[in-house]
């Protein structure tokens, strides 16, 4: 077992350990005498009584009903997650369930809906994920084909191995030779840059030289800004893959509470500010209850762990689910999710 608690002796914090246990596994009060049964402690109900109200004296049990057994306090799950846990190894299966999931040979948005889709079938809880940045799109090659009305066929080769076809309307006609010269610049000055930079960069161009462009100049800039992406935000930030997998936690008591999660997906400002904190975040972390900050996630636990590219963080995934998830089995698959998802957007 991990450090035990400054703040408990070892009865007590073996007992504190058992309950959370037995409440991660069927989310029901543990009464004494169960308690006295798991941890094979040679010691009566009525100590065991005497602790459990020390514990609750601290802030780390509760009894949901009057006479009724104990559940841990957020507080309490705090505890046992920074002190007590043991983590578990990813079983071999499932390692390489996601090797084969997350091949490199993908493109992006693949390896990225493949990751979460992964999370919420390893974990059965709520997976979520940040798309990456559009910022981290290098162009490494453009061709234009010319279409009827003034339309162009853009097909774009970005990261290497990612290819977007875009048709575009222009103001005006251009013909195969202007495309082709158009296309020529942005391969030979722009190869291998950030897509947006290089957009951002003709655009200034327009704005500085434009009575003296040249014909080649004034193609190139009126093409590529109806070609390359804009500076819009993505049409969707983030994904989550597995909603339904929470109901499966609901009650009678809770469903009220699981259908406001739910709903809280729904909230893209308020989920982005906490993905936004998780990127931000060195390696795993988690948030139990109101740690998560966000109204609707007060009965939930989130797992989360940020990706990277090169040494850069692009994104953050994890799981949502209750606060009586099995912390052990779940941080290691949200770990090693985000570090295979980074080699293989690398690759």
């Amino acid at each position: 077992m991990a450090t035990t608690p400054q703040i408990l002796n070892d009865r007590a914090a073996t007992l504190l350990k058992k309950l959370v246990d037995s409440y991660i596994s069927d989310g029901l009060p543990v009464g004494s005498k169960q308690l006295a049964d798991m941890a094979g402690l040679d010691i009566s109900s009525a100590t065991i009584r005497n602790v459990m109200s020390g514990l609750e004296k601290k802030g780390l049990v509760v009894a949901p009903h009057t006479s009724s057994g104990k559940i841990p306090t957020e507080q309490g799950l705090r505890m046992f997650v920074d002190t007590m846990l043991e983590v578990q190894p990813l079983q071999k299966q499932m390692l390489s369930k996601l090797k084969s999931q997350l091949n490199p040979d993908q493109n992006k948005d693949t390896l990225i809906n493949q990751a979460n889709q992964m999370l919420s079938e390893l974990t059965h809880m709520a997976g979520v994920i940040t798309v990456p940045k559009n910022s981290q799109s290098k162009l490494r090659h453009i061709e234009f084909l010319s279409l009827p009305e003034n339309k162009v066929l853009a097909i774009l080769v970005t990261n290497e191995k990612e290819v977007q076809n875009r048709v575009v309307h222009l103001d005006q006609n251009y013909s195969t030779e202007q495309l082709q010269a158009a296309a020529n610049y942005l391969n030979q000055h722009f190869s291998g840059q950030d897509i947006f930079a290089a957009r951002k960069e003709l655009l200034s161009d327009l704005h500085s030289t434009r009575k003296d462009m040249d014909e080649i100049m004034r193609t190139v800039i009126d093409v590529a800004d109806k070609a390359l992406p804009g500076f819009e935000q993505p049409q969707q930030p983030y994904l989550v893959q597995g909603k339904s997998n929470l109901i499966r936690y609901g009650n009678d008591n809770n469903r009220e509470n699981m259908q406001h999660m739910l709903d809280t997906f729904d909230h893209k400002r308020e989920m982005l500010g906490l993905l936004d904190r998780c990127i931000q975040a060195d390696g795993v972390k988690i948030y139990i209850g109101h740690e998560v900050g966000i109204e609707g996630l007060g009965n939930c636990s989130v797992v989360t762990a940020p990706y990277s590219v090169n040494g850069e963080v692009i994104g953050a995934l994890g799981v949502i689910g209750p606060t009586r998830i099995n912390y052990d089995q779940v941080i290691p698959v949200v770990d090693v999710t985000a570090r295979l998802l980074g080699e293989a957007l690398k690759s």
